[in-house]
């Protein structure tokens, strides 16, 4: 079933109502890493709900969680079938400010791109969400399923509290399938529409060898920290990127054929990629399938961090009294972040380096979803008549919470999306390209049109 043409021309004319209301969203800092505007940007969203159309509530867990934000609009053509969206409206930190052209909450619009921080991740996907339903709202005054929204506030700090959020309302979320709170646009302007998401084990290591900061010529007696701690985490991975620690794959399964010829027909250019981060070559000399291969569904280990001694301008003399690293992992499914970090540990005790604390700052397990759901049709062809044509892939390279919201609530989970692959989310400079938010505003209504018209739960 295609999409109405009078929802497309609503998409057509609301496309500035778009750009202001995710400028007005962008200029709400709401940084979960600090708690700066988290409350204040879950009230407008709440309130950007209500405005579509869309009954909307805020619910809590106590002052120890961000608040959650609720939609729900109830079809009275299909209310047997309920479609979910899943989006965050908490931002990362705008640091480096020097860096940014532009104040990063100032939402400018330039050269056909809204910028500021959250404006490719999340807020510029959620406003797509929204705007969708509000235009089969605005021209039929119906929906063409039940249509959910959760919509958190801790995503970038790990979505700590939103298994906890999952079970008090599991049966307020229940639905049938869930669309996923981003999505990639290719340099050919192809959306990937992805089945799954890596899983994280981010730590930190610490040490301390001196009860102070000393003078740089005691070196000779004094243990530097900063060198043990980079001795240990030489054991941990090879220059390959292949991680040492014993037992660390010995879940992992192969990859399957299918997955195998997804990743293969997955464009990926690999010049793009190289210009964009200013690199001449890949971790292990990585090409062609290897490098997308890995992209979807290599685990990895990643320095995020490491701070020890004086790091100001000029000069200083010192001898650290301790270090400390940051290091995430990457996991893909049947990889247990308990059981990771248990390995971590044991590798770290049996190298020599028992003395170096172990700290789990967030956990999450990775998740697929299988290409035989039924949502992933109506996903990619309401993609394909958008854009022309769509890729499937086997997984993001990124992290969130899917494998709880697929398992808690029994639905399968995809993403899709409005985010250009290189919209600098989490750097400077981040932006949402305008053309992307109205082709991904049409693209969510073709979903719901198709999720509502043809769906058939699987196993319900």
């Amino acid at each position: 079933m295609t999409i109405p043409q009078k929802i497309l021309t609503e998409v057509d004319r609301s496309l500035p109502g778009i750009v202001s209301s995710l400028q007005t969203l962008i200029r709400q800092p709401s940084i979960s890493a600090t708690g700066e505007g988290i409350e204040e940007c879950a009230e407008l969203v709440r309130s950007m709900l209500e405005e579509a159309g869309i009954k909307s509530e805020i619910l809590r867990l106590g002052r120890k969680a961000a608040p959650l934000v609720y939609g729900e609009v109830k079809s009275k053509s299909n209310p047997n079938i309920t479609l979910l969206f899943y989006n965050h409206y908490d931002v990362q930190p705008a640091e480096p400010l020097e860096m940014w052209d532009e104040d990063p909450f100032s939402g400018v619009v330039k050269g056909g791109k809204v910028f500021g921080r959250g404006a490719a991740d999340d807020k510029g996907e959620l406003i797509t969400r929204i705007k969708a339903v509000e235009a089969f709202l605005r021209t039929e005054g119906d929906v063409p399923c039940n249509i959910k929204f959760v919509i958190e506030g801790e995503e970038e700090v790990g979505s700590v509290h939103v298994g906890e959020y999952l079970k008090r309302f599991q049966e307020k979320f229940a639905c049938d399938g869930i669309i996923w709170e981003f999505g990639y646009v290719d340099t050919d302007g192809i959306p990937v529409v992805s089945l799954g998401m890596k899983g994280l084990l981010y730590t930190e290591l610490s040490l301390r060898e001196s009860n102070k900061d000393a003078h740089s010529s005691l070196a000779v007696l004094i243990r530097n920290p900063a060198w043990r701690l980079i001795e240990a985490l030489s054991t941990i991975r090879d220059s390959e990127g292949r991680i040492l620690v014993k037992n660390w794959y010995k879940e992992v399964t192969p990859t399957t054929e299918v997955e195998m010829e997804m990743i293969a027909r997955q464009p990926f250019s690999e010049r793009a990629f190289k210009d964009e981060f200013g690199i001449d070559e890949f971790v292990g000399k990585k090409s062609g399938t290897d490098a997308k291969a890995a992209l979807a569904t290599g685990p990895t280990c990643n320095i995020a961090g490491f701070v020890s001694g004086y790091t100001g301008e000029g000069v200083k003399t010192v001898l650290p009294g301790s270090a400390t690293a940051k290091v995430d992992f990457r996991l893909v499914p049947e990889m247990d972040p308990a059981r990771q970090a248990a390995r971590l540990r044991r590798h770290l005790r049996s190298s020599g380096f028992g003395d170096i604390k172990v700290a789990i700052r967030t956990s999450v397990a990775a998740w697929r979803t299988s290409p035989s759901e039924r949502i992933v049709g109506c996903v990619t062809e309401a993609a394909d008549e958008t854009y022309g044509r769509s890729t499937l892939s086997v997984s993001s390279a990124g992290t969130g919470p899917m494998h709880q919201f697929a398992n808690i609530l029994g639905a399968p989970c995809v993403s899709v999306g409005c985010t250009y692959v290189y919209a600098r989310i989490h750097s400077p400079n981040e932006f949402a390209r305008i053309d992307l938010l109205e082709k991904t505003t049409k693209c969510i209504c073709g979903i719901m049109e198709k999720f509502g018209s043809d769906y058939i739960p699987v196993n319900k």
